[in-house]
């Protein structure tokens, strides 16, 4: 509740003054009737009356004086919109994920690790996820369940497509699964670790298409330079490893990239992978408006009236019913 108009609450000031001038009134002699009143003897409902008929007339002027002030109740409530994110997470699965030169875990491991920190910060956008490596499959369509989504992400493993790295044909069914999309929004965010050498759709011109659907894609090209220590499970030797050399296709990420208005990264490790991740969340984060509805009710009448029905009972009867007392 509040006061709409407080100021007029000083007109409280009143009542201790006009108090003051009525108890000097009777101390000089202010005409007035003595009656004896027997202990125990309840008072008559006029006699009450002419003795409270003063604090009645106090009361009016603190009651108008209130309702003058314009007491308000107020109801209000937030209307809170959010313009949502369309995000496709592609994901390279091919046999040079296993690379393990993002200890202590191989590149697929840590990657899925820290995509499911990043859909962790979402809220309200639409994520889907495709993974890639000879062929493209999309194993989310775009979902705002997100334990689903996380769920389906943790099972992707590598060897459930055939090997090879058909970064055209991710970039195509990504932009595919986005086409019907009408958020303003549309961004792809696109992890490998190789060289595009299968598919029948060119990378660039799969770039040329999400761009013309205003799509944003983010590149990253994920492998230490040099070498990386790769796995190889030998039935009589078990697990040895071997140094084989990175190939990564950063020219044509950083093309990809540039064509649609986003941005590629390059990660060498577990940290600046997740540094990557956390940029592109600042980067598309969901525009939310929050807009708040006041409505107030005015409580000022009923105090008016009531304010004045004392006047009008302290009115009548001091001219009428107590006037012999008064």
């Amino acid at each position: 509740m509040r006061l709409a108009s407080p100021y007029f609450l000083l007109l409280l000031l009143a009542c201790p003054v006009l108090f003051y001038l009525e108890r000097l009134q009777e101390r000089m002699g202010r005409g007035s009737l003595l009656y004896s009143a027997t202990l125990g003897t309840p008072l008559t409902h006029r006699a009450w009356l002419a003795k409270n008929l003063y604090w009645m007339r106090l009361a009016v002027i603190a009651l108008l004086a209130f309702a003058m002030a314009r007491p308000q109740l107020i109801q209000s409530y937030d209307e809170i919109t959010s313009e949502g994110i369309d995000i496709i997470l592609a994901i390279d699965v091919s046999g040079s994920m296993a690379a393990e030169d993002f200890k202590p875990k191989n590149r697929l491991s840590v990657a899925k690790d820290v995509v499911v920190d990043f859909i962790a910060g979402r809220r309200g956008d639409r994520i889907g996820l495709i993974i890639f490596a000879g062929i493209s499959i999309t194993k989310c369509p775009l979902t705002t369940d997100y334990v689903v989504l996380r769920s389906l992400l943790m099972s992707v493993a590598m060897g459930e497509l055939e090997d090879g790295t058909a970064i055209g044909n991710a970039l195509a069914n990504c932009a595919n699964r986005l086409r019907n999309s009408k958020v303003k929004s549309k961004v792809i965010i696109l992890l490998t670790d190789g060289v595009n050498n299968r598919g029948e759709i060119s990378p660039l011109d799969a770039a040329d298409v999400a761009r013309t659907l205003k799509i944003k894609v983010y590149t990253i090209g994920a492998g230490t330079t040099g070498l990386a220590p790769y796995p190889i499970d030998d039935p009589v030797l078990g697990r040895t490893y071997t140094m084989l050399p990175v190939e990564l296709d950063e020219d044509l990420l950083r093309a990809i990239a540039s064509k649609t208005g986003g941005l590629y990264f390059r990660a060498t490790d577990k940290q600046s992978l997740d540094q990557i991740y956390s940029q592109i969340d600042k980067l598309e984060r969901s525009k939310i408006e929050s807009k708040t509805y006041k409505n107030h009710e005015e409580l000022f009448v009923p105090i008016i009236w009531s304010g004045l029905f004392l006047l009008l009972v302290a009115l009548i009867a001091g001219e009428t019913y107590l006037r012999r007392l008064s």
